[in-house]
């Protein structure tokens, strides 16, 4: 019996390996707008972030979450990521 292969990401935060589906997408789509991707479908360049705040911080100020868009990242789009992981996380 074969086993099901699951697919694993790195965190753009702290740069461990986890599994997709426990990590959140925050994406750049093609009209350059930036959001959390809870589905993991929206079309558009993404990045993977584990469901803490702690890990978004360092993504932020490490630039890892802006190398991996390719794009500067706004106050106000940090502050709403922020906001939205927050209410993730209470989940």
């Amino acid at each position: 019996m074969k086993t099901k292969k699951i697919p694993s990401r790195i965190c753009v935060g702290c740069r461990e390996a986890k599994e997709k589906r426990s990590m959140v997408r925050i994406v750049k789509t093609a009209e350059n707008v930036i959001c959390l991707d809870d589905t993991g479908k929206k079309n558009g360049r993404g990045a993977y972030i584990c469901r803490n705040a702690d890990c978004l911080k360092r993504a932020i100020q490490s630039k890892g979450l802006e190398r991996s868009l390719k794009t500067g990242i706004p106050e106000e789009v940090i502050s709403l990521l922020e906001k939205e992981m927050s209410v993730l996380e209470a989940r």
